[in-house]
């Protein structure tokens, strides 16, 4: 039987099993919209393509597996790039699928054209320019396997618009690839585990890559068995359980004092699945200098990119961890579990009174406490986000979703609309400031046309908040461009779209407010004013020392 370009596309995201796709229709990609119109596949309309970028991020990262998403040639194309980028950093599986003008226009600065494979070839794991609808048959299984595989990432695929049209015969579909996981050395096992058993003051240092792995249970039996206490990066919050004396929490340039001191006292750092990100380490050469490292990720590039090892493994942090588990011993450890616990008692992470609602952390407990422990909790970029990671309780793997690595402001909202789009029966929640809002808040209508069950708190402190407390902190507080002159009335817009906007500034009882908002099912906006000079602390000056901390000793 003879298809289209679009038509062989459209089949095989079906075949692969993609439900949904976000994206906007353009003169590009008509074709490609057109095959979908004949297809089981949803469309979700959003209203600007970066918009479109991080609902595929929100469906992806809340579920593992690659999410797609359409634009069409020129400035769709353009828009997607942050999106990817983004994705790009996190580890995140989408394949962006783009219309390009005909083959014989490219090159001549043709009406919207522009070098997508160039732009997009240093911001993705892979990308095609597609030639002919033959190609589609072997680039499309490729794409998810590249996605999905090893370390996860996006995918971008350019598609002239003469072959989207242009007929083949497709006598037999591919079948999903997918990449043998390479077995590990034994002997590398046995020496890990021999460091481990051998070590007064182990420390495991964990991130993202537990929770694309499925590690967060083999990782749990691992600490447990040898007693060995957990710091999280921010992308792997939600793989270890917040309860208990082995949970240190986050490390880093927000983490709690006692959490960056003890990292000072180790002598064995266990990093498994992190890439020794600046914002965890503070100043590399300074970060565990005293201790020996293991090292194990699935990117073999991230293997002493930063931090010389003594043991590395580039391998599946899933499997490392169940076959070190049986030759760990059972170690209660309580010489070093009593000194942490001296540590959090002489250098502890001070929470304000509660009797303060609009305090930045107590208001994130009382949202805390007002959601289901599997909800899922997406962020924008900036103070909210930092507060949300220092006060929320995360149980669960993929429940977290935030921009960690190229820190997008507008990620938070739309990621929201993908997680509750993949996640039917689950409600999902975006934790935003008002400025981070403001970029993405055309999707607005995108909830509005879903109804989905999306709530979102602004912490509205008219600033760009992260921001102004860099310039108060360190650059002698000459604050310029980060003051909001003038800022809408967010509920005013909410409504306008037909979505429940509630200001919990303007209410009696804001708590009773916040309740309210979030007891019933369905979209809706929810404003909270922050004092303008609330910080985030502690904190470690940039280029600093994690150990060089400041404020966060207390509060007034």
């Amino acid at each position: 039987m003879y298809y289209s370009g679009a038509q062989i596309l459209i089949k095989l995201l079906e075949k692969f099993g993609i439900r949904k796709i976000p994206g906007i229709p353009g003169g590009a990609n008509l074709p490609i919209y057109s095959a979908l119109a004949d297809s089981s596949i949803e469309h979700i309309l959003a209203r600007h393509e970066q918009g479109a970028g991080f609902i595929a991020q929100g469906m992806a990262r809340s579920t593992g597996k690659p999410a797609v998403c359409f634009a069409t040639s020129g400035p769709g194309a353009t828009n997607l790039l942050t999106a990817i980028a983004d994705a790009k950093l996190d580890s995140v599986p989408i394949i962006a699928i783009t219309g390009q003008v005909p083959t014989t226009y490219l090159g001549t600065d043709a009406f919207q054209e522009i070098d997508t494979y160039g732009l997009t070839l240093p911001i993705t794991k892979h990308n095609f320019l597609i030639r002919s609808p033959a190609e589609l048959l072997e680039v499309i299984p490729e794409a998810f396997r590249i996605a999905r595989d090893g370390r996860p990432g996006p995918v971008a695929i350019d598609i002239p618009k003469d072959v989207q049209f242009e007929k083949i015969k497709v006598s037999k579909w591919p079948s999903p690839k997918r990449t043998k996981i390479k077995k590990i050395d034994q002997k590398t096992i046995r020496k890990i585990a021999q460091e481990i058993n051998k070590a007064k003051k182990p420390l495991l240092y964990i991130g993202g890559g537990i929770i694309s792995s499925g590690a967060h249970l083999a990782l749990r039996k691992f600490s447990g068995k040898n007693s060995i206490p957990v710091t999280s990066t921010l992308m792997g919050l939600g793989a270890f359980l917040p309860q208990g004396s082995l949970y240190l929490g986050m490390l880093g340039m927000h983490g709690a004092r006692y959490t960056n001191l003890l990292l000072k006292e180790t002598d064995l750092l266990l990093a498994f699945g992190v890439r020794f990100d600046d914002r965890a380490t503070g100043n590399i050469k300074e970060f565990c200098s005293q201790a020996k490292i293991i090292h194990i990720d699935i990117d073999y590039a991230e293997i002493d990119k930063l931090k010389k090892t003594n043991i590395s493994i580039a391998g599946d942090i899933k499997q490392a961890l169940e076959q070190i588990l049986p030759y760990l011993r059972r170690d209660a450890r309580r010489q070093w579990l009593a000194h942490i616990e001296k540590f959090k008692k002489e250098y502890p992470f001070f929470m304000p009174a509660k009797k303060y609602f609009f305090q930045p952390l107590n208001f994130i407990q009382a949202i805390n406490r007002h959601l289901a422990p599997q909800d899922i909790i997406t962020t924008d970029v900036g103070q909210h986000q930092m507060w949300v990671a220092q006060a929320y309780t995360f149980s669960y793997p993929r429940t977290f979703l935030t921009s960690g690595g190229l820190g997008t402001m507008g990620f938070g909202f739309p990621a929201a609309i993908g997680a509750a789009l993949a996640n039917p029966g689950r409600r999902a929640v975006c934790i935003s400031g008002d400025g981070s809002f403001l970029m993405n808040i055309q999707e607005l209508a995108t909830l509005a046309d879903l109804n989905l069950d999306v709530a979102v708190i602004i912490m509205n402190n008219k600033n760009l908040g992260l921001v102004r407390q860099q310039q108060e902190l360190f650059y002698g507080k000459k604050y310029i461009g980060t003051f909001f002159k003038s800022n809408p009335d967010f509920t005013k817009i909410a409504e306008s779209f037909g979505i429940r906007g509630y200001d919990l500034g303007k209410a009696k009882q804001p708590a009773k407010m916040l309740d309210e908002a979030l007891r019933k099912k369905g979209p809706c906006v929810i404003n909270a004013p922050i004092h303008y000079a609330e910080n985030v602390m502690p904190m470690v000056a940039p280029g600093a020392a994690n150990s060089e901390m400041i404020g966060g000793q207390e509060y007034e």
